[in-house]
């Protein structure tokens, strides 16, 4: 897996910008750039696991290995699934890593975000991820 990271500064406190990657509305908005139609599946906390679905029905299983809210979310991937989840299936994501960072400041929050990509999809992140954050960042500042 190629470690990858993306930042990014928006004009907004922290708890909104968390409220914008976690809530079901605005992470199906941001995340579709990633994957179209990705969902989240089950209860962000600590020690849980949730899944990533695509609307292909492909996706992953992450367990929450640390939360402290709207601060800091690191997720591994324990499993790749199809079906919504169903069932697994090749192991291009287990193992990865994922975490999401928040540092606020005088009101402008730097998100930091390092993923574990496979290999062979270095490219797509490198295309799609920065246009995630950036609609992260027009969602986090509507007033």
């Amino acid at each position: 897996m190629q470690k990858m990271q993306f930042s990014i500064e928006i004009e907004a406190p922290r708890g909104k910008v968390w409220q914008t990657l976690w809530e079901d509305k605005t992470l199906r908005d941001w995340g579709n750039i990633i994957d179209e139609g990705l969902y989240m599946v089950g209860e962000m906390a600590e020690g849980n696991e949730v899944q990533f679905i695509s609307s292909e029905g492909l996706g992953v299983t992450s367990f929450v290995e640390k939360l402290i809210p709207h601060e800091y979310i690191a997720f591994k991937q324990v499993a790749d699934t199809m079906d919504s989840g169903e069932q697994e299936r090749d192991k291009e994501w287990t193992g990865g890593t994922e975490s999401y960072e928040l540092i606020e400041k005088n009101g402008i929050t730097n998100l930091i975000v390092k993923i574990d990509v496979p290999p062979g999809l270095e490219e797509i992140f490198k295309g799609r991820f920065p246009k995630a954050l950036e609609r992260v960042k027009v969602l986090a500042e509507k007033k």
